[in-house]
């Protein structure tokens, strides 16, 4: 039994993560957090009709998110998306889609818009969204066969990785290069904080 009129102290915050991505874990880390479990969500990604990039982001994270039983803990999921305009670019999956992706982007201006999403145990949910604006170098077919031979692009929203060798073809970023990874880290630390994880 504890002395009268002392307090005792809050369990620590347990956090699941609704995602099978190193690079989430990777960022995360960068918060010192370390996820109790790892719970990727099995969702379906298709865009609605007429649905604008800003909404799909917003609405993949919350869907990760509720769709993962965190039990005890809370949830934490995030997506991230590559648009061009009102378009929506896929996650490439073969050559051919990240050669177009690439070919669209090439000296132009797109977003990356990462959503984060924060499940409490009690069901509720916080969720901020990240917008950077990313512009590739014109690329030359030379430097599109190179990266596409390089293979980071296989299942990358818009067909690249700027944590690899395409961050030596970005001409500029404005915005967070973390939410271009897959993860906003300020907005992320704003959530968990807000949700009384220990991040100082």
């Amino acid at each position: 039994m504890g002395s009268a009129g002392v307090t005792a102290p809050c369990p620590i915050p347990r956090l699941v993560l609704a995602s099978a991505s190193p690079r989430r874990r990777e960022l995360l880390a960068r918060l010192g957090i370390v996820p109790a479990g790892i719970d990727a969500a099995g969702i379906d990604e298709t865009p609605r009709k007429a649905e604008v990039p800003r909404d799909y982001a917003r609405r993949m994270a919350r869907e990760k998110a509720l769709a993962v039983a965190g039990g005890d803990a809370h949830v934490l999921a995030g997506d991230t998306v590559v648009a061009l305009g009102r378009r929506i670019l896929p996650k490439t999956e073969d050559e051919a889609a990240a050669r177009r992706c690439l070919e669209l982007i090439s000296g132009r201006r797109h977003r990356v818009l990462s959503a984060v999403a924060l499940k409490a145990p009690d069901g509720s949910l916080r969720e901020r969204l990240s917008e950077t604006i990313v512009r590739f170098k014109p690329l030359s077919t030379a430097e599109i066969d190179a990266y596409i031979a390089g293979g980071e692009w296989h299942g990358k929203a818009g067909g690249y990785a700027i944590q690899g060798t395409a961050e030596g073809l970005i001409a500029w970023i404005s915005g967070s290069h973390s939410g271009v990874v897959g993860l906003p880290l300020y907005e992320t630390r704003a959530l968990l904080r807000a949700a009384g994880f220990p991040l100082g």
